[in-house]
């Protein structure tokens, strides 16, 4: 596998994150060109410098991008252009949110609620069809979009009890409208010879509330845990190299039986 995408030239948003940075390394583990598009500029050097050693592929690049100014994303594929020149897939995973995300229903106010939508939804749509448009003129392409498996299915609110977390209603309206935007692309774009493909993860661990981590890891299937970031990574390998090169409208869930 550590030639499976090679010299491939791949975008991925939100690449400093958690997920992204886990996808950054085995993109590039796998000889992968990959361009970091990110806001967090105070952190990309060491973090860059970081992936590389850990995926020994020094072809790992960071340029500013915020998804939710479609100015910026203009700006960041200008720039990219003039050093890459085609694009063979993107990863969009940047998750923006405005301050008063994460409120529980009853506090979400209408502007927030579209607020939200607008920056995260209308981010991938922004950034999609920046993108898609770079792809139809080459009449090849790949997009894999970040979804969740709360895009379709209802929360379980009881593993939130006795903790200070919530289930927001933005995320579910928005990793929904994820999953629909994914078909409606793969169906637009195919025609081009463009692949549109989503992923829906289920709970990632990330030291969250003890009482939390136990409920819904009793509901798992599998292991009777969260997820690991490797656990989703393989998935997103798949879906970039040719052994998917047949596959496209589809929604990967990896949630290790949760949402059965």
């Amino acid at each position: 596998m550590s030639n499976y995408l090679l010299d491939k030239k791949i975008i991925i948003s939100g690449g400093l994150g958690l997920i992204g940075t886990k996808f950054v390394e085995v993109c590039a583990s796998c000889g992968a060109y990959v361009t970091i598009a990110d806001i967090n500029i105070d952190m990309s050097n060491s973090i860059v410098d970081n992936l590389k050693e850990k995926s020994g592929n020094h072809n790992i690049f960071f340029q500013y991008c915020d998804i939710t100014d479609p100015d910026t994303i203009n700006e960041f594929l200008s720039t990219y252009t003039k050093k890459h020149h085609t694009v063979d897939a993107l990863v969009n995973n940047a998750y923006p949110r405005n301050r008063n995300y994460g409120r529980k229903f009853e506090d979400v106010t209408y502007e927030d609620f579209c607020q939200n939508l607008s920056m995260h939804l209308g981010g991938y749509f922004y950034m999609s069809k920046a993108v898609a448009l770079m792809m139809m003129k080459q009449r090849c392409g790949n997009i894999v979009n970040m979804a969740s498996i709360y895009g379709f299915s209802a929360p379980r609110f009881d593993i939130y009890r006795g903790t200070n977390m919530t289930m927001p209603i933005e995320y579910a309206a928005i990793k929904g409208g994820i999953i629909s935007l994914t078909k409606y692309l793969a169906s637009y774009l195919g025609e081009y010879n463009i692949r549109v493909n989503a992923i829906s993860p289920g709970g990632v661990e990330t030291n969250q509330n003890e009482s939390f981590i136990k409920k819904y890891s009793s509901r798992v299937l599998l292991g009777n845990r969260m997820a690991q970031t490797e656990d989703i990574s393989g998935a997103l390998i798949f879906l970039l190299g040719d052994h998917s090169k047949y596959i496209t409208g589809h929604n990967i869930i990896i949630d290790g039986g949760w949402s059965l």
